[in-house]
């Protein structure tokens, strides 16, 4: 049987949800490889929806359990069914999604709150030495569930973003878009995708080198 990756979705789209160039990334490397993909969002409301041609919010309510389902083609299990014990490793694309949908860091900074199911499953495979990839935005909300551990991670060369997750307790390694950064003690690889990138074929180069690295150590 191949390595099972939990992949965490925040909706779709990157203005409200999970980038979806990241994460359609992540599914095709991890699928090429052979893996078994289990793919997972919160059964809950978004934010908030945003138009993305114009950036302007849209007066609707949508389900980011039910948006994630575009992108993982309808395969999609709620966050909290999902436990470490299934996983040999887990990735999170990025997006506003991590940072609206599944925690309150674009409002919050360093005092964000963090989806609980989603602290849960973090903290179980961190606990278990299992390899967690985090891409984008992310590694700032690992840094929020990981506080005070020293945790090496990138979001790239935003200093503002850089600065909260010095205020957590951890590191900030400044990077571009096709490097990776691993923390050997914490099992944690972080790439700053489009953070940085200016175009999916930059920020792809990242992520296969993440998803290499989550495999190799899975």
């Amino acid at each position: 049987m191949g390595k099972r990756i939990g992949v965490v979705l925040s909706g779709c789209g990157v203005y409200d949800g999970a980038e979806i160039h990241e994460a359609t990334l992540t599914l095709y490397f991890l699928d090429k490889a052979g893996t078994k993909v289990v793919c997972m969002a919160p059964d809950k409301d978004q934010f908030h929806v945003v138009n993305h041609l114009t950036g302007d919010e849209m007066p609707e309510r949508r389900n980011v359990r039910v948006e994630s389902a575009r992108i993982a083609r309808g395969d999609v299990k709620r966050l909290d069914e999902v436990k470490a014990t299934e996983l040999d490793g887990l990735i999170i694309p990025g997006g506003f999604g991590m940072a609206k949908n599944l925690s309150t860091l674009a409002f919050d900074g360093a005092n964000a709150q963090v989806d609980e199911d989603l602290v849960a499953l973090v903290m179980a495979m961190h606990g278990a030495g299992k390899p967690i990839g985090a891409l984008c935005i992310t590694p700032a909300v690992l840094s929020k569930i990981l506080a005070e551990r020293g945790v090496r991670l990138t979001i790239g060369n935003d200093e503002g973003t850089a600065e909260a997750i010095r205020n957590m307790g951890n590191t900030h390694v400044e990077s571009g878009a096709e490097q990776i950064i691993i923390d050997e003690q914490n099992n944690v690889i972080s790439s700053a995708a489009y953070m940085c990138a200016a175009s999916i074929a930059e920020a792809g180069v990242g992520i296969e080198k993440l998803v290499a690295e989550v495999l190799k150590r899975a």
